[in-house]
């Protein structure tokens, strides 16, 4: 007679979920309104100041949902975590699309719930995904599979983002839409005010879509320990959600290998999401035209077709250290093509960011979910996102600091082409700590990590 575990409809489970995660994936992050976030909600009718603070608040949010929600994914089940999550995007997203243009208070506080409700959707999805097909895969003895879903996940990311980037793009010109309707024979006149909501209707029907794939997700039905065995005492439902959190973090911290992944890889991934943040006045210092942001944006999301298996081979054929080490001068270049400003030929630099933090994702993802046992997978998976959204908001501050001594009279923008001499030497600086205090743990860093079945 076949054990639970080996029934075939397990192994379907196995596939299923794996299936909808990248779906799942793949719908969430592609966003049609990326290309135009910024002037989308300064053409709303909100100002550059209230603007920044919504983006303040988004990552906030993320910051105070990421930790309790990896808890609550420990304790009662990843699935509804991430059903949640999706339920807080088609909020967000029908929020926005219904929020008065030029409404003063009432269009700042629907703006205001739309980002809050925007991080507590990407805090609730970060880690239970991942722990939810890790540990179906898992129960079959198929966790070596990991780094093909990981592949999976990050070309068909490319494939979305590139597609929302054109697309998003695209459907906000209102000249442009005038120009296809007319040429499909159709007589109707575009303003702004019509099309700068085409973005927010397409992403509230793929909202709607990543409901429809969460809630056909499946939740494991058994958890095994994979690579760090699990202490006896960590089993039961006499946990607290407090015991998880200390649990998770003592593990962290005395697991040399795991606190490097995460503190080698907030130092590498902050500075690069700063400056993809003030990418577009990048693009303008080296006269790059702004009808080309959109194609550039689609350009860097191709890259994971690219990154994928480059990514996946690396981590199963090199050691933990040599590969950050490889991501860490590949960033290093890119920033000091960045801070040399060169006109137009300067939009090679960007390359190598975006190819290192998809790679960087890739790696961080693999290796905690290789090193963490399934009790607390989720919520290290969420320490690792509230220490990297903590992170980048740090170096935010920072750099806001830099421009602000560096202006000297100047208008922003030449502050900024200034700050961004700044980025290469915090870099090395921070890197040079980081060898420093992980030193002594050389020898653990240089061997490779494999998945341990037991």
């Amino acid at each position: 007679m076949k054990s639970p575990d080996q029934s075939p409809q397990r192994m379907s489970d196995a596939d299923r979920n794996w299936r909808r995660f990248v779906l799942f994936r793949v719908l969430f992050n592609s966003r049609f309104y990326y290309p135009v976030l910024a002037i989308l909600f300064l053409d709303l009718g909100l100002s550059a100041t209230e603007y920044t603070l919504l983006n303040f608040a988004w990552a906030l949010a993320i910051v105070f949902t990421d930790l309790p929600a990896g808890v609550l994914a420990d304790r009662i089940g990843r699935k509804p975590l991430v059903v949640t999550a999706a339920v807080f995007m088609v909020l967000e997203m029908t929020i926005l699309s219904l929020a008065p243009r030029n409404g003063g208070l009432v269009l700042f506080f629907c703006c205001l719930a739309n980002r809050i409700l925007s991080g507590m959707a990407e805090g609730m999805a970060s880690g239970a995904d991942e722990a939810l097909v890790f540990d179906s895969l898992a129960e079959r003895g198929r966790s070596s599979e990991w780094p093909l879903v990981l592949d999976q996940v990050m070309r068909w990311q490319g494939v979305g983002m590139i597609v929302a980037m054109l697309v998003g793009g695209a459907v906000y010109d209102p000249n442009l839409m005038q120009r296809v309707f007319s040429g499909l024979g159709v007589n109707c006149h575009f303003a702004q005010g019509s099309t700068l909501r085409f973005p927010v209707y397409l992403n509230l029907i793929t909202a709607l879509l990543v409901l429809w794939t969460a809630l056909g997700l499946r939740e494991p039905g058994l958890r095994k320990t994979h690579f760090a065995p699990e202490n006896k005492d960590s089993s039961g439902p006499e946990r607290t959600a407090w015991h998880l959190v200390v649990k998770a973090g003592t593990w962290i911290v005395r697991t040399p290998q795991a606190l490097f992944v995460i503190v080698a890889g907030v130092l590498l991934d902050s500075v690069v999401r700063l400056f993809l943040t003030f990418s577009s006045s990048y693009f303008r210092i080296i006269e790059i035209p702004e009808a080309a942001f959109g194609i550039i944006g689609a350009m860097l999301g191709g890259l994971g077709l690219v990154v994928s298996p480059i990514a996946r081979r690396m981590v199963t054929t090199h050691s933990l250290a040599r590969n950050y080490a490889l991501i860490a001068l590949t960033i290093l270049v890119g920033l000091i093509a960045v801070a040399c400003r060169w006109n137009y030929w300067g939009i090679l630099a960007i390359l190598p960011l975006g190819a290192a933090m998809m790679a960087l994702g890739y790696m961080v993802s693999y290796y905690l979910n290789a090193l963490v046992d399934s009790s607390h997978r989720a919520t290290v998976l969420s320490f690792k996102g509230v220490v990297f959204n903590l992170g980048y908001g740090f170096i935010s501050l920072v750099f806001a600091l830099v421009l602000r001594a560096v202006r000297d009279g100047g208008d922003a923008q030449e502050a900024v082409a200034r700050g961004f001499n700044f980025l290469p030497l915090w870099l090395m600086g921070s890197g040079v700590l980081c060898l420093l205090y992980f030193g002594k743990h050389a020898t653990l860093l240089t061997t490779k990590i494999s998945k341990n079945e037991n």
